[in-house]
């Protein structure tokens, strides 16, 4: 399946970007409030991959007309592209130290802030969250590496059921990255959704208002949001040049590997939370990965692995609506 390629001028620059991240970030800023009591399972700042094509620095205005100007550029680690917080007015590399992250070979920030890996498999799906009223499928491509005996694996797509819908989300694949075009396809119930190619433009179902996907720049990137329950960005990206000569990833040139970077925030998760990343939001997890490792890696893929994009029957499943006409593949 796939929703209407649109092909649109370059892409908006950074500091608008950056500008609409601050917008989305900066409601409570004008009049501080007492931090409320957390409830089970919440957690996780919404973030935005910012390019920055040719400068470091850049002042942004934070549409709350009470807060100051946020002065910001990329890390020097990581100097081209970065996460950017405007309530914090910090800046941070792609996936470091942010909860509710996921990008390049799986890395993940859970709610807890630990960082980790899973390389699960390519061409196959698992779920990183599963509760009661929402379950998250994640679409795995890959090259496999034998040396390592293991597959380099991205995330391509979600798969997300709540109540009796789904959502899709997804990044297509190129042989060649043209960052003009739009790789990012969206879907809502079996239908391709059509959003036009302009920065902030947003679509909302009739039948469902508190769903939207607005864009935040012309193409590549948007912002899902369920009043309530989830608000994700995802970022379609391909494999740089430079991590492909430091990783020996396996890139040709019929497959520049796009995938998507992806920033999570929850709400209103239950106790029973679980997943790859969904367990990391649970009010008594306890990790167990090996934090002082240089690559902490999560291990029993088995109980993560789903059937299909839509499937909720891995094995750590909480959902508990069946979405049977739903698990068609994508």
């Amino acid at each position: 399946m796939a929703a209407r390629r649109l092909q649109a001028p370059a892409v908006a620059t950074a500091v608008v970007a950056l500008a609409l991240l601050c917008g989305l970030a900066s409601a409570a800023a004008a009049k501080p409030k007492p931090k409320p009591t957390p409830k089970p399972g919440g957690g996780g700042e919404i973030v935005i991959t910012v390019t920055i094509r040719w400068r470091r620095d850049y002042k942004v205005a934070c549409k709350d007309k009470g807060g100051p100007d946020c002065h910001v550029g990329c890390p020097k680690e990581c100097p081209n592209k970065c996460l950017v917080s405007c309530t914090r007015c910090r800046s941070f590399c792609t996936c470091d130290m942010v909860p509710g992250t996921t990008c390049g070979d799986p890395r993940f920030t859970g709610g807890d802030g630990n960082t980790f890996y899973f390389h699960g498999k390519k061409g196959q799906n698992f779920c990183i969250l599963s509760d009661a009223d929402l379950h998250i499928n994640a679409h795995f491509i890959g090259n496999h590496n034998a040396d390592l005996n293991r597959d380099f694996t991205w995330v391509q797509a979600l798969g997300i059921a709540f109540g009796n819908h789904t959502f899709y989300i997804g990044a297509h694949k190129a042989a060649t990255w043209d960052e003009e075009e739009d790789h990012i396809q969206v879907a809502f119930d079996g239908e391709p959704v059509d959003v036009d190619p302009v920065m902030n433009a947003r679509w909302a179902p009739r039948g469902l208002p508190g769903l939207s996907v607005t864009r935040t720049a012309d193409v590549n990137t948007v912002m899902v949001e369920l009043d309530g329950v989830f608000a994700i960005s995802a970022n379609a990206v391909p494999v740089t040049d430079e991590d492909d000569r430091v990783h020996r990833y396996g890139r040709t040139d019929k497959d520049s590997l796009v995938h998507l970077d992806l920033g999570f925030k929850f709400w209103n998760l239950t106790g029973d939370v679980d997943g790859v990343l969904g367990q990391t939001y649970g009010p008594g997890y306890v990790s167990k990965l090996d934090i002082g490792a240089k690559m902490p890696i999560m291990g029993g893929a088995p109980r993560y692995l789903s059937s299909g994009l839509f499937a909720t029957d891995c094995a750590v499943s909480k959902f508990q609506t069946a979405l049977a006409a739903a698990a068609a593949s994508y």
